[in-house]
């Protein structure tokens, strides 16, 4: 990351889109720039409906930013999320966000635009998205591909386990800012 000359505070406008997603799974979020990589990932977990049960981390021109391991022998190249901000990052980037090594999600993050804070706007916020966030520990995108597959016929063989699995009625097209911003509030 590159340091840039930026007002005290600035709100970025941020494209989430979860790759290989199809149709595309999407959020669109504000975030004050003084916000740390480690608060993002906490904003991503809530706007795209993660439960933050596995390793992530961030990859921003090439280089890795996360939680560095206490016990890790050699040299480290993770560098400590916690002590980076999003301002660090410039309008226009592109980085991405990876989540579940294991079944890999992979977000590509747009900087869309960076724009002055609203007084009547508390930070950080979900303007809007598209598409239920695939369910933890389906198996990446493929096994996700399979999970709806399965749903759109009850006599599929794997119909109930994966009805089980999920709980019941799983909607792959629903999504509903309000409750992203419910976990963003309760956040604040």
């Amino acid at each position: 990351m590159t340091a840039r000359l930026a007002s005290p505070v600035e709100i970025y406008q941020i494209k989430v889109t979860l790759r290989d997603s199809q149709p595309l799974i999407w959020r669109r979020i504000q975030v004050s720039s003084d916000t740390t990589l480690a608060k993002l990932h906490r904003i991503l977990q809530c706007v795209m409906g993660w439960e933050d049960a596995h390793l992530h981390q961030f990859v921003i021109q090439g280089q890795q930013y996360g939680l560095p391991e206490k016990d890790h022998i050699g040299p480290r190249t993770t560098k400590d999320e916690r002590q980076y901000k999003l301002g660090e990052v410039s309008p226009g980037s592109q980085f991405r966000y990876d989540y579940d090594f294991g079944d890999n999600w992979v977000h590509v993050l747009l900087v869309e635009s960076t724009l002055p804070p609203q007084a009547a706007t508390s930070y950080p916020v979900c303007l809007a998205g598209a598409r239920a966030c695939p369910p933890e520990d389906v198996g990446g995108i493929p096994g996700y591909e399979d999970l709806l597959e399965a749903l759109k016929d009850a006599k599929h063989p794997d119909y109930e386990e994966y009805i089980d699995w999920i709980g019941g009625d799983f909607d792959p097209e629903a999504f509903d800012v309000n409750e992203p911003n419910r976990l963003l509030r309760a956040m604040r």
